[in-house]
């Protein structure tokens, strides 16, 4: 069975572009276009990877990194943040003491190349 991989933007060319990707290598892909819909998902889904963007309505990527994190049953999927934030903001997310910080980070525009072996890196 594939592992599944949720990615999280509010861009349908970016979620297009990364659902195609990961199935194209094998992955199962499964998509949301905002924070709300990915923790539905992630609760209904259990995927084994989030690809997570930061700027998107409803429910940023900051604040749904948080409600990962910090529920015990969800904590232990790896996240990609996948953002065109500024670099800075690598720092940030990754100095708060609330939550540890990310298992993978990449800015936009990303190259095939590096999201696939971040992919493979953090789920195999």
């Amino acid at each position: 069975m594939p592992k599944t991989i949720l990615v999280v933007d509010d861009e349908p060319d970016v979620v297009r572009y990364f659902k195609t990707l990961f199935e194209d290598n094998g992955y199962r892909a499964i998509t949301a276009m905002d924070g709300v819909e990915a923790m539905q998902k992630i609760r209904t889904e259990h995927p084994d990877l989030v690809t997570l963007d930061i700027t998107m309505p409803n429910k940023t990527g900051v604040r749904t990194y948080r409600d990962i994190k910090e529920n015990e049953e969800l904590k232990h999927i790896p996240v990609l943040i996948v953002t065109g934030v500024q670099h800075e903001f690598k720092n940030f997310i990754s100095s708060r003491s609330q939550v540890p910080a990310p298992e993978g980070y990449l800015e936009k525009p990303v190259a095939l190349d590096d999201v696939l072996a971040e992919v493979r890196r953090l789920i195999g």
